[in-house]
């Protein structure tokens, strides 16, 4: 668990991060002077297990984490904290501290196309170099995202997209060998304006995530935004969260963004690969 308190020391300088946990997250704040310049916010970690699981630490020693892109995000993070910014927003910033130009990358369930044209802007340079596998188990989700591509990009950057009707389990089967993929993406639950029936499963969920971990390179990321307002999306998440879970400290850093009195809102979750 982790706690959350206000400073008015504009000397200090803290950067939040949000980890894994096995129980709520509890959360106190204290009210800052007015006259302060600027809020500046402490999340003190301390490891509970090998898992590297966060729980609240009852010292005033503060841990801070800086191997992983979220350092220098702190204001994108504070946004989200105070409702500021969508999780997809926050999901888009992130890639942009780990994408670079040329870059190959996945988009495990490209929906109606926004976050593959995010990608694709990322990692397409003037020399055409950069790539972005695209795939949706749903012929709406592939209509929907070539027309927003036809209708954005050129055709030299069109041809930087491999659109792939298959299930996101399946990723590891498209992508070459030898690929070095910085980035897989998921936007989890159901495609927006489509058959809210058709939904993203945890069985599925979790090959393409352990696709994904075999996949991904050293320095790159796994990124999901969960969704758990529809019937089954709260066993999905379950399934995501015992997956991160498990996943050794040594190799890998992960995070999740909730928000407590808001349980049904959409998840950042972010698995970063050392």
């Amino acid at each position: 668990m982790l706690s959350l308190r206000g400073s008015s020391r504009s000397s200090a300088i803290f950067k939040p991060l949000l980890a894994f946990q096995r129980k709520p997250l509890l959360i106190s704040t204290r009210k800052l002077s007015r006259s302060s310049p600027r809020r500046n916010l402490c999340f003190s970690l301390k490891p509970s297990d090998r898992n590297g699981l966060a729980s609240a630490s009852s010292t005033s020693e503060t841990y801070v984490l800086d191997d992983t892109p979220m350092s220098g995000m702190e204001d994108v993070l504070v946004s989200y904290i105070y409702g500021k910014k969508r999780a997809t927003e926050v999901a888009h910033l992130v890639w942009k501290h780990v994408v670079k130009k040329g870059d190959t990358v996945i988009d495990a369930t490209c929906g109606n196309g926004y976050d593959t044209l995010a990608l694709l802007k990322m990692v397409s340079d003037e020399l055409g170099r950069g790539c972005v596998y695209a795939m949706d188990i749903q012929k709406d989700a592939i209509v929907n995202t070539n027309s927003l591509l036809e209708e954005s990009v050129n055709a030299n950057e069109r041809d930087l997209v491999k659109l792939l009707p298959i299930c996101h389990s399946e990723l590891d089967k498209v992508v070459p060998e030898k690929a070095s993929v910085r980035l897989v993406a998921f936007n989890l639950g159901f495609l927006p304006g489509g058959d809210k029936a058709i939904i993203t499963k945890p069985e599925t969920t979790l090959l393409a995530l352990e696709a994904a971990k075999e996949t991904v390179m050293p320095g790159g990321l796994i990124s999901l935004v969960v969704y758990v307002g529809h019937p089954g999306g709260w066993q999905e998440w379950e399934t995501i969260q015992a997956f991160a879970s498990g996943l050794p400290v040594d190799e890998w850093v992960c995070r999740k963004f909730q928000i407590l009195n808001k349980p049904w809102a959409p998840m950042p979750v972010f698995l970063f690969k050392r």
